[in-house]
């Protein structure tokens, strides 16, 4: 099917449907540049907000990962009542609210006002991350897949405009660091408060509500091999992302790299995570999910080995890039496989249990990866690694032996 072909599809449905893509690609770009910004310096300003147990110092990257999970059902609800486009400048208002009160808490000097600023800085995330399925709510079936690669497009372009955003304000308020990247959290939420403002159509309506009514209770859909091994894999891959990405700035700073290098090397992790969802969904498709799930946990055992293997720039950056890479393909591949083990009245129980147990996960996973770096240094935050993907391939193997044994 040309080009043409879909821009007349997506015309014949909503004559809006392009403009919107196009408009929720650009507020993706801006206010995703959030989570990079708040990756690259919330454990580095607990540090420095912190006395001398610097246990707790990537509380505030649990905090925003926190308000990512709080901020799911409550984005979605207030969409279903008010429509998307309300709904997400909504979203932006709180984001705002978050990034003043975090760059405030800097210049206080209070570790627990920045915690708070970070939540509401992370619920604020979690009305962004509805974008994708706006752009493909207001078109035609055959324009779907070009709208939602259009805003992934968006999530690129913010890997590159958050760690630039912390090189070039981090200094604002010098001798005080840190303070003006916060700040600057509230003004891309500004802008983007003014893009999502320019919806029209079908995307300023509420989604069409799904039937949940119904179905096989979760404890039996549960009982599925594949069913746990999906969420158990979804769990490790974006946890030990989490884990590994939330001490990366730390042990970069330690390492005497600076700050503006822990800033690209984020930059670089961020473009490794999203770069690949170009091509991840024909993978599975040639491939199957299990594959590529596997093949993103060897990704995963590549990113601790190179991270043990020295502490050079390179080896951070290096790691960083296979962290993303698995990230994406062992998440992804996740998330298609848990899809086949759910009816469509089931939808909403599953999907909100697996969200429940994956975002619960990564808030532990990057709380505690302070302590561990604190305590044990950045090679334990590596050897942790294995054992987590070990319990995920041996899930994954009994899941494939369960799938041809039922096959045969």
């Amino acid at each position: 099917m040309t080009d043409q072909t879909l821009d007349a599809a997506a015309s014949a449905e909503d004559p809006h449907a392009r403009r919107n893509a196009a408009i929720l690609a650009a507020a993706a770009a801006i206010n995703g540049a959030a989570p990079a910004i708040v990756i690259t310096l919330g454990g580095l300003t607990g540090m420095y907000l912190l006395g001398l147990d610097k246990s707790l110092a990537t509380l505030p990257v649990s905090s925003f990962n926190l308000g990512v999970a709080l901020g799911a059902v409550p984005a979605a609800l207030l969409m279903r009542q008010i429509g998307r486009r309300y709904g997400f400048m909504s979203g932006t208002l709180v984001g705002m609210a978050g990034g003043i009160i975090a760059g405030t808490a800097v210049l206080m000097d209070s570790f627990s006002v920045l915690v708070v600023g970070l939540l509401l800085v992370g619920f604020a995330i979690a009305f962004a991350q509805q974008y994708r399925f706006a752009a493909a709510d207001s078109g035609s079936d055959a324009f779907r897949a070009r709208a939602i690669s259009w805003v992934m497009m968006g999530g690129i372009a913010a890997a590159v405009i958050g760690p630039q955003t912390v090189i070039l304000t981090r200094d604002l308020f010098d001798p005080i660091p840190f303070a003006g990247s916060f700040f600057a959290i509230s003004v891309l939420f500004l802008l983007g408060l003014g893009t999502v403002s320019l919806l029209r159509g079908g995307a300023r309506l509420a989604p069409k509500r799904i039937s949940t009514k119904g179905g096989r209770p979760l404890s039996e859909i549960a009982r599925q091999p594949r069913f746990a091994v999906a969420v158990l894999c979804a769990m490790g891959s974006y946890a030990l992302m989490a884990f590994v990405m939330t001490a990366a700035p730390l042990a970069m700073v330690a390492c005497g790299h600076g700050e503006d290098n822990a800033a690209l090397g984020i930059q670089w992790h961020v473009l490794a995570m999203f770069g690949p969802s170009f091509i991840t969904g024909s993978l599975i498709a040639r491939f199957g999910a299990e594959t590529i799930i596997a093949v993103g946990m060897a990704m995963l055992v590549g990113c601790g080995i190179v991270g043990l293997s020295g502490i050079s720039l390179a080896n951070f950056w290096i790691a960083l890039i296979l962290l993303g890479v698995g990230w994406n393909l062992g998440f992804i591949g996740s998330t298609a496989l848990l899809t086949q083990t759910y009816r469509p009245e089931e939808r909403g129980k599953v999907q909100g249990f697996n969200d429940f147990m994956v975002f619960g996960t990564v808030a532990i996973a990057s709380f505690s990866s302070g302590s561990v770096f604190s305590g044990l240094g950045w090679n334990w935050i590596n050897f942790i690694m294995f054992p987590v993907i070990a319990i995920c391939g041996a899930g994954l193997i009994v899941a494939v032996v369960a799938k041809r044994r039922s096959a045969g």
